[in-house]
């Protein structure tokens, strides 16, 4: 029911309309939500996917969840039902940016396809873009950049995704980036070749 709401509330508002915004940005909104586990290297690819996109004259914004969790989601904790409030508040605050015409970036676990489904449903179908940033548990764990598996592994760290809580890969992202296999830039120019035709404003 909320979400039908916020959607009528979108299509009827009396403010500036999103497509005016559009023009005046010469971009289209999309919201780049990114999924993967901890470590596949989400957040290391939208610092310089954000980068080329400013660097080509595109408004951007990006939601990293440690920096989410550590303002207005502080409240959340790292069970199911707390993932899941997480995504729909980013989800919300994502869909309000959108209709500012941004290119919104988000970096997220988002561990499983109910939870990716209410972020898409919340943002819109036509507007969500998915991307798999795929790395096997293996590496991210020798990765561990944050010592998080480590304390995971010992039980120091409770609900940890891929090691005692749930990852399901999405079914059907709109693009996968697979960072086992290749290199930062071969991926940011992947992504960046992807991604310009959605954001291009057409004439």
């Amino acid at each position: 029911m909320a979400d039908k709401t916020t959607s009528i509330t979108w299509e009827s508002n009396p403010f500036v309309k999103r497509a005016e915004k559009e023009k005046i940005l010469n971009q289209k909104g999309r919201v780049i939500w990114m999924t993967g586990l901890s470590g596949s290297g989400k957040t290391t690819l939208a610092i310089d996917i954000e980068k080329e996109l400013v660097a080509r004259g595109f408004l951007t914004q990006v939601f990293d969840a440690d920096i989410v969790r550590a303002t207005i989601n502080r409240d959340l904790d790292f069970t199911l039902e707390g993932r899941l409030q997480n995504i729909h508040r980013v989800a919300h605050l994502s869909r309000i940016f959108l209709e500012a015409g941004f290119v919104v970036i988000n970096c997220f676990i988002s561990p499983t396809n109910h939870i990716r489904h209410l972020a898409k449903k919340i943002i819109g179908h036509n507007d969500y873009i998915e991307v798999y940033i795929n790395a096997p548990l293996s590496l991210c764990e020798m990765r561990d950049p944050k010592g998080l598996y480590k304390e995971a592994r010992q039980k120091r760290l409770l609900n940890f995704t891929g090691i005692d809580s749930p990852y399901e890969p999405p079914e059907k992202p709109d693009i996968e980036l697979n960072t086992e296999y290749f290199s930062k830039q071969e991926l940011v120019e992947k992504f960046t070749d992807f991604i310009i035709p959605r954001i291009t404003q057409t004439k």
